[in-house]
């Protein structure tokens, strides 16, 4: 679940539970809006967690090889590596 997901769900739940007033017989619409809140919530972290561990996990790494001149020419070879 992508960030933007989480943050909807949390938002919808949030409407859901504290903003609408609506009564009807077998559906509780603030049990709706709890149970969206916890699932963006449980989404949320788990994303952050995914973020945080992608970051963790790249790195990079510059190789310069320089040849020296050969009649007046120098060669430069600049790689970058993500890991």
């Amino acid at each position: 679940m992508s960030l933007g997901a989480s943050l909807f769900l949390l938002a919808a739940g949030a409407i859901l539970t504290f903003a609408i007033e609506v009564e009807a017989e077998g559906f509780n619409i603030n049990t709706i809006g709890i149970i969206l809140m916890v699932i963006g919530g449980i989404g949320l972290l788990l994303s952050l967690m995914w973020m945080q561990r992608s970051r963790a996990g790249s790195s990079s790494r510059t190789v310069v090889h320089e040849e020296e001149p050969r009649e007046g020419r120098v060669v430069r070879e600049e790689r970058r590596d993500v890991l």
